[in-house]
Order: C-alpha cells, then sequence, then structure tokens
C-alpha cells in the first residue's frame, strides 16, 4: 500500500517529563510502534495506511532525543528504564490499557524490555531485526562474527569523535547505511534518505541517538540484566530480514526457549536489515495476520 500523507494526524502527547511527537491513522485497536538508529517515525510510514485499512490506529513515535521529540543531553537520559517508562506513560497517555506493540532494532530492544516487564499492558508483542537480549548478550560472549558486526557500538563509546565523522560525511553516510544496506534499494530514494538524515543533523541530534548505545554499554549491570532477562509471556512475532549486516541470522537460534507461551518466527529472505521500508507489504501481512488471530 502506498502510504497516505494526508491522512496522517502529527500530535505532541507529554509524559514522562518529556513532550513526543507522534504520528497515527486509523480507529480501532492501538499499534504503538518503534524505530531504531538512525531514524524516526517516518520509518513506519509504509505500515501506519495499511493498518488503518485493517481496523487499527497506528501510532509511531519519535523516541526520545529523536527528530521533533524532546532531547535530553545526558548519557543517563538514555537508560533502558527511563526508555520503558517512556512507553509505559504513551501508553495511558493514548488511553488505552493495552496494545499491539511493534518495535524495529533498537525500538526492539525497547520492546523486548517492555514486553518482559510489562506484558499486562500488551496484547501483542512484534519484533523485526532486533536480538533478544539475552541471545545478543550470549553471541556478543561467543560469536567472533556478531562482535566484529557490533564494531559500531563500541567506536560510539568514544564521546564526540562519532558525531563529527558522521557531520563531515553526511550525505555518504546515510546513502552507505540506507540504500548501501538494502537489497532493494528502489525504496530508498533521495527523499527518503533526506527524511532520516536532515533531523539527525539537528543540533545535539546525533549525539542523542548514539546516547542510547553508550547508556547501554556503560552501565556495569547490562550485560547481567540481560543474562537474567525473565521468560516472556505474551503472544510475540519476530519479523527479521534474512541479509542484515549488522545482525546476523543466527542471533534467532533458540528464540523459543525464551518465551512461556505463543511464539512464531518469521524470516523474509532478500531484504536487509529495514525489513518493515524494505518489504513493507510482507511485514504489514504478518503484522495483521498475528494481530486478528492473538487479540
Amino acid at each position: 500500500m502506498i502510504p497516505d500523507p494526508s491522512s496522517w494526524i502529527h500530535e505532541t502527547i507529554s509524559t514522562n517529563g518529556l513532550n513526543f511527537h507522534m504520528v497515527s491513522q486509523g480507529e480501532g485497536p492501538v499499534v504503538l510502534m518503534l524505530h531504531g538508529f538512525p531514524e524516526n517515525w517516518y520509518s513506519w510510514r509504509h505500515q501506519l495506511s495499511a493498518l488503518a485499512q485493517h481496523g487499527y490506529k497506528a501510532v509511531a513515535m519519535d523516541m526520545r532525543g529523536y527528530n521533533l521529540t524532546d532531547r535530553p543531553t545526558r548519557v543517563s537520559d538514555y537508560r533502558m528504564p527511563l526508555l520503558v517508562a517512556d512507553v509505559e506513560g504513551l501508553i495511558s497517555a493514548l488511553g488505552c490499557e493495552k496494545v499491539h506493540l511493534v518495535g524495529h532494532d533498537w525500538g526492539g530492544v525497547v520492546a523486548w524490555t517492555f514486553g518482559a516487564r510489562h506484558p499486562e499492558r500488551l496484547l501483542s508483542l512484534t519484533i523485526l531485526n532486533s536480538p533478544h537480549p539475552k541471545a545478543f548478550a550470549w553471541h556478543l560472549k561467543h560469536n567472533f562474527r556478531q562482535l566484529r558486526r557490533s564494531w559500531y557500538m563500541f567506536f560510539f563509546q568514544i564521546p564526540i569523535l562519532p558525531e563529527l565523522l558522521i557531520r563531515l560525511a553526511a550525505d555518504q553516510t546515510f546513502v552507505r547505511t540506507f540504500r548501501g544496506w538494502a537489497i532493494h534499494k528502489e525504496m530508498f530514494s533521495d527523499d527518503v534518505i533526506d527524511f532520516f538524515k536532515k533531523p539527525m543533523l539537528q543540533p545535539g541530534a546525533l549525539t542523542a541517538g548514539i546516547n542510547y548505545y553508550r547508556a547501554m554499554l556503560r552501565n556495569v549491570k547490562t550485560l547481567n540484566e540481560a543474562q537474567q532477562f525473565p521468560k516472556i509471556s505474551v503472544p510475540t512475532q519476530v519479523i527479521w530480514g534474512e541479509n542484515d549486516r549488522a545482525l546476523g541470522k543466527e542471533l534467532c537460534d533458540g528464540l523459543e526457549d525464551y518465551f512461556e507461551n505463543h511464539f512464531e518466527l518469521h524470516f523474509i529472505p532478500n531484504c536487509s536489515h529495514w525489513v518493515q521500508q524494505e518489504e513493507p507489504d510482507k511485514v504489514n501481512e504478518l503484522l495483521v495476520d498475528f494481530f486478528k488471530r492473538v487479540a
């Protein structure tokens, strides 16, 4: 389905001490979608209209620090408990008891954690190309190939330098990150790439996005908490583009051990990390089918 910007509703919702920009379309059970780095709400443009057409209220937010949402300045402002509290506050601000939660990349990390800590607020959980925290912790210790793929996480721990280098070669960096990684490169026109690049070049925006990584690795409890990650009880599906340069397909091995109830895994071949943008029709079909079956 072609995105329909004329039907998108932009609004600002205040919660957890911040103002969050959100874009929604449709009426019905709420589907709250969390984006990753270096994106914003626009990464869900293909899902907004499709979900609305099937009787859902699709809501795509700008995560804290991104685009039109408030941008705290400290690394500690991006710790996982605060990110989880953002989601809980937004669900309440939307007037919902429960939602279908969908997360990609860093949004997926937050969604994994929210699903484990607050199952009472969810109808279902969908994760797109974001590893389960316990599985990721294991692979960082035992899988040299994944450790090498994750080099950027450690590079981002350096103050100032990552932001400076990205700014110096912003055009090339964003084209390489999106179109360069994609299998279906036509999905990332210059206009689409600009929709991600320009907000990230706002003052403080690159630092805010990178602070997610800094907050994660500077917390000495992170690895231990990942290893003690509780099993997830809400119905969950994982959608994985098989040609992800940053996250290997093997991160999905044995995922069924991390769930108490319904879990399913869907691989999408010939698709990169940017799965909901590159194969929107397949992702939309999986989302709608899953929602209808589990809730």
